[in-house]
């Protein structure tokens, strides 16, 4: 597959959403899985409306592994994850998928974790998570690299990995979204995800996970800022995922061509770095997922600036 071999940069490919409401529907999806799957008719629709028109994303779940629909616990699982400043992560189990029209979705998007669950009284706190896309209805790659990757790393973090039906970029597949952070991974396999778990833990990313090969960026930053927030990050190996933050410069920024965008990269040490990020189309054409026609290639350069 030819955007394989290419080694194209992730920075800033991460789709963008400052809050996911992740629901778990076992059994078949379709390529809009939201309206294509066992959710009753109408509830996926509505439910990623309403998520969309606040910022973040509904994305459906699944246990690695077979798809009946048939259950190990009674009610299906729900998580709700704040990717803003102080990031947060929901989770709980329902038994009937309407009560998730009554959760708080306004709480949910300007991260009031007390008001969330004011709406939905079974949520608790869980610990990080990380959502592998496996969509082959979307792309066959995502099933064909994503389903043995999210198996294997579920029998190693049992009930911490999931089958997810879209993150974007299928062109990095395996891709992944570790939640709550919104950190999302391009070029997955076992190990990383296993490594990827645990430094969630400690509120970090691997050293393994930064640089243009894995990091795709944080979602709840715009394209440039997430490609801006990546090479710094790279640059002085800032695992946590908290320390850095982004900011537009006080002064007019540099223009080195055309569409270039200046961030300023603040570390909560107070270094800062003048990131200018410029989105480049090579000459290069690729196709952007298994299937597709070859299109032109855009990346983000970013190039630190004094």
């Amino acid at each position: 597959m030819g955007f394989d071999r290419a080694g194209l940069r992730a920075y800033g490919t991460a789709a963008r959403a400052s809050f996911f409401l992740a629901v778990e529907q076992p059994g078949p999806w379709g390529r809009d899985a939201a309206t294509e799957s066992h959710l009753p008719s109408g509830l996926g629709r509505a439910l990623a409306e309403a998520c969309s028109t606040r910022g973040g994303r509904l994305s459906l779940i699944r246990r690695p592994g077979r798809h009946a629909d048939d259950h190990h616990e009674p009610g299906q699982v729900v998580y709700l994850a704040w990717a803003g400043p102080a990031p947060w992560l929901l989770t709980g189990r329902v038994t009937d998928h309407q009560v998730l029209l009554d959760v708080d979705l306004d709480a949910l998007a300007r991260g009031d974790a007390d008001a969330v669950r004011a709406s939905l009284p079974a949520l608790s706190p869980s610990d990080p998570v990380l959502l592998v896309c496996t969509n082959g209805r979307r792309d066959v790659c995502c099933a064909v690299r994503g389903r043995p990757v999210a198996l294997d790393a579920a029998a190693v973090s049992p009930g911490r990995v999931w089958e997810a039906s879209h993150t974007g970029g299928h062109r990095f597949a395996p891709t992944g979204v570790l939640l709550p952070h919104g950190a999302t991974l391009a070029r997955l396999n076992t190990e990383l995800s296993t490594e990827v778990l645990a430094a969630a833990d400690r509120g970090e990313l691997p050293q393994r996970a930064l640089g243009p090969l894995h990091d795709r960026g944080r979602s709840p930053l715009e394209g440039a800022e997430q490609a801006a927030e990546s090479h710094v990050r790279h640059l002085v190996g800032e695992t946590s995922l908290t320390a850095l933050t982004t900011s537009a410069p006080a002064t007019a920024a540099p223009a080195p061509g055309s569409g270039a965008v200046a961030v300023v990269v603040s570390h909560r040490d107070g270094r800062e770095w003048f990131v200018v990020c410029e989105r480049r189309t090579g000459p290069t054409e690729l196709p952007e997922s298994c299937g597709k026609a070859a299109i032109p290639v855009a990346t983000w350069e970013t190039t630190i600036r004094s």
